[in-house]
């Protein structure tokens, strides 16, 4: 009977002992993107790789509305090939860009989409066009920059886009309305991982400069979202955090009618 009651008491210590461990590994991990440090990092840009072949790049653009606001931006790597989706602000940052993707990952820029017309996507456009590095972007957005004294893409396309990079290819996609008329997503399919750009919401986030917004269809462009791309696993949103499909479900709730 003691031998008994001392072996219960041996094995409920063991599994008390196990589980404190488990509830200290799990506390103690944190996402990677949080307690990564940058690849680069300077007062202008800030690199960091979010897996493989996928790293957000940061940059910031001063506001009259929201003040100094961090602008996301995404970067495919493949192969000693490159493909950035929306330029750093400033032409500064985008210089430390094209230095950092040619000089310290040795990789040759195959192109650079802008996902909307607004600065924070083709701020940073005329050091990418002194480079010789051609840039796209869909129809709607050479629209709207038309008559606007900017830097414009180069190349224009009609709602889907597909850029080799390596044996790999990257995709950009209009498939609705929401921040802007023209708002595109860049999805590369080998890592599953998407920008959303600004038609995407950090969770928490509030709905942000609706100047030039089709409130009542961004829902809708968000559910088609995630009907087209039920595989996703990481979403770089166009401001805040990186995250997963909770971003979608965020966004769509936060535009939906009440």
């Amino acid at each position: 009977m003691i031998k008994r009651v001392l072996l219960n008491v041996i094995f409920l210590s063991q599994l008390l002992f196990s589980c404190q461990t488990e509830a200290t590994q799990h506390s103690q991990t944190k996402s990677p993107e949080i307690t990564q440090k940058p690849a680069y990092e300077s007062e202008n840009l800030i690199v960091k790789k979010l897996s493989d072949h996928v790293y957000q790049h940061i940059s910031y653009l001063q506001t009259e509305s929201f003040g100094k606001v961090a602008c996301n931006g995404m970067i495919v790597v493949n192969g000693k090939e490159a493909i950035v989706f929306d330029t750093p602000t400033d032409d500064a940052g985008a210089r430390e860009l094209i230095d950092y993707l040619t000089d310290t990952l040795h990789s040759k820029l195959n192109g650079v989409v802008a996902t909307h017309f607004h600065a924070d996507c083709i701020g940073g456009l005329a050091p990418f066009h002194e480079k010789g590095i051609p840039s796209y972007a869909e129809n709607r957005t050479l629209v709207l920059l038309k008559d606007k004294e900017v830097a414009k893409p180069q190349n224009g396309f009609d709602n889907s886009l597909a850029l080799k990079v390596g044996n790999q290819k990257v995709y950009a996609q209009f498939i609705g309305e929401g921040h802007t008329k023209d708002n595109i997503t860049g999805y590369f399919p080998a890592d599953r991982t998407m920008f959303g750009g600004c038609l995407v919401k950090e969770v928490g986030a509030g709905k942000g400069n609706l100047e030039d917004a089709n409130v009542a269809a961004w829902p809708e462009t968000i559910r088609q979202i995630k009907v087209k791309y039920p595989e996703v696993k990481t979403i770089i949103p166009g401001h805040g955090k990186v995250g997963g499909t909770e971003l979608l479900d965020f966004t769509m709730m936060l535009f939906e009618k009440e």
